[in-house]
């Protein structure tokens, strides 16, 4: 994995626990005492937070800075297709999607 992929795999992450928690990223940086598009940058990967800034989003969400990088429990454990599917980050969807795409028939 390069830095750009870290930062993608950062920004997804980031996204998909704010959308969870149905905040939007305007609320979420004046929550932390943040310009207003602070959320915004790191998720369209302008930026990423200085360890003080990834501390407090992990104790916005009350989750550890280890916590941040699992997107599911390991207690957890999920079988059907649709599960696993959504465990991915967005990047990763969006790969399936095309391969099986290529697979489908053209309507």
């Amino acid at each position: 994995m390069d830095f750009e992929d870290f930062k993608r795999d950062f920004s997804d992450r980031l996204r998909a626990l704010r959308n969870e928690r149905k905040i939007s990223a305007r609320e979420m940086s004046l929550e932390l005492g943040q310009n207003v598009n602070y959320i915004n940058y790191i998720e369209n990967g302008r930026h990423l937070p200085s360890m003080q800034g990834f501390y407090l989003i992990c104790e916005h969400f009350g989750i550890g800075p280890a916590e941040f990088f699992v997107s599911e429990p390991k207690s957890e454990k999920k079988s059907d297709a649709i599960s696993v599917f959504s465990s991915l980050s967005e990047r990763q969807q969006r790969g399936i999607a095309a391969m099986v795409k290529e697979f489908l028939p053209m309507s």
